[in-house]
């Protein structure tokens, strides 16, 4: 029985999520892949990566920056939202929030979670979001993203050091190293999801391909807020 069930876990195909808590569409794809973790047959990893540096990698520019572009995102990003049942909103400015303000220091803090607390980093990761994206709040300040660590049930004391771990060099070339890996597999923007099947990693962009991904890992589609199936 042993021998079936390493088998069984063996056989689970690695899904990675590349990225970063100032993307709102990471958001709306990190909370559907966490719900369909359970699942479908997958290894989920969890990637933070900075976003600033796929921009500037790739020569892509925010949504931001076009007008037009800016307006059909405020719209889409509330369909989407309530599709998806994420509680978002849009922030007061968001070329503040996205471009001028960035999230660097969150991206650092969130890689240091990764290496020392992985336990915590989902939970982090989302009480980010929830600041920069449901409350409009600010992510950058190191009393803001202590706020969110605690929300996280991440220990003060842990925090703290977390926090000051995170300026180090290692966590700092942790990220940039995760960020180029994103690159490297075609990356122009979050999020960014890797499917490896068959020894062949499949890249998809955005939150609206997820239907599709569970069609290439050759599983069912159960909607937004899946539901296990009755055996």
């Amino acid at each position: 029985m042993a021998g079936a069930g390493e088998g069984l876990r063996s056989s689970k195909k690695l899904v990675e999520c590349f990225y970063d808590v100032v993307s709102p569409y990471s958001w709306l794809a990190f909370e559907v892949l966490c719900r369909y973790r359970p699942i479908w047959n997958i290894e989920l990893r969890l990637r933070p990566a900075y976003l600033g540096g796929i921009m500037k990698g790739t020569g892509n520019q925010p949504p931001a920056m076009l007008p037009k572009r800016g307006e059909y995102m405020a719209k889409d990003l509330m369909r989407m939202a309530k599709y998806y049942q994420v509680p978002e909103k849009i922030p007061k400015d968001v070329f503040e929030m996205m471009v001028k303000k960035g999230s660097l220091s969150a991206m650092r803090f969130v890689t240091a979670v990764d290496m020392s607390q992985p336990q915590f980093l989902e939970m982090v990761s989302r009480e980010l979001w929830m600041r920069a994206w449901s409350r409009d709040e600010d992510i950058t300040q190191p009393e803001s993203i202590l706020a969110a660590a605690e929300r996280a049930g991440l220990p003060s004391d842990t925090a703290q050091k977390l926090l000051e771990i995170s300026r180090s060099s290692e966590v700092k070339n942790c990220l940039k190293a995760t960020t180029d890996e994103a690159l490297k597999y075609g990356a122009f923007g979050m999020p960014s999801i890797v499917a490896h099947v068959d020894g062949e990693p499949h890249l998809f962009f955005g939150s609206d391909r997820l239907e599709l991904l569970g069609h290439v890992l050759g599983e069912r589609w159960l909607g937004p807020v899946p539901t296990a199936p009755k055996l």
